[in-house]
């Protein structure tokens, strides 16, 4: 059964090809690849954010509080409406990042936001993860805003499956066709060539890594896919409004 409940803190670090390469490679050493890049280099994962009418979750994350939380529905390839998904409530509480998700049918998802009734409980389904999902639904009144997809890399520690690195590229988005089931295409979140790691660890991270990090000149960064896309679209709706006064 896939892991649905997470606490763990996250580092975030933006890097070009030819660093990607070189700490990928080393890290070969010290971790082991995920099950979904065994047969395949990377996999696609997909998502749709979903937010007020005025996008009060995504501007009172940007504005760095010590709590913040969001909901997602997130795919693995390209989903069809019966095919499952997960739906993901994400917080950070000074640091910490809490994931909690429910696997779900891609319809049985939409509809749950759409009208915060709970589905009915299936096998699949996390009973407690659904009672907080509709909690959080009865203090929001939420719409699909933001399509979020990218290609994956995703290690394990050989000695410690608690640390994961996770390395993502071509980031890409739309606000027009929010539903994972229409494709995964978008505009460009990032300059062509460049990758996202997340380092996710329970505690600290091991010397190894704090060392390897340092001898690339690897430093920590604030980076939210969600975040950066949001400042994108109001950038770019400024610029119009500019053209026009």
């Amino acid at each position: 059964m896939a892991i649905e409940v997470f606490n763990r803190y996250e580092n975030k670090y933006v890097m070009d090809s030819k660093t990607f390469y070189a700490i990928y490679n080393r890290l070969l050493d010290y971790m082991v690849l995920d099950e979904y890049n065994k047969n395949d280099k990377f996999y696609t994962i997909s998502n749709v954010y979903f937010d007020t009418e005025h996008d009060s979750l995504i501007r009172s994350s940007l504005a760095k509080p010590k709590y913040k939380e969001k909901l997602r529905v997130r795919a693995y390839g390209i989903p069809g409406r019966e095919d499952k998904v997960y739906l993901e409530l994400k917080k950070k509480v000074c640091g910490l990042v809490n994931k909690r998700r429910t696997a779900l049918r891609l319809d049985e998802a939409y509809e749950f936001v759409r009208t915060g009734m709970e589905p009915e409980l299936q096998p699949y389904m996390n009973a407690q993860v659904v009672r907080e999902i509709n909690y959080f639904l009865t203090r929001y009144n939420l719409l699909p805003k933001v399509y979020l997809a990218y290609e994956r890399i995703a290690m394990f520690a050989k000695d410690n499956r608690d640390l994961r690195i996770t390395f993502d590229t071509n980031i890409r988005s739309r606000r027009y066709d929010v539903r994972l089931e229409d494709g995964d295409y978008g505009e460009p979140l990032m300059e062509r060539g460049q990758w996202l790691m997340e380092v996710k660890a329970e505690n600290t991270i091991p010397v190894w890594l704090s060392k390897m990090l340092s001898e690339h000149h690897m430093y920590r960064t604030s980076f939210s896919k969600y975040g950066n896309e949001y400042k994108k679209m109001r950038n770019e709706r400024f610029a119009e409004e500019r053209m026009f006064v």
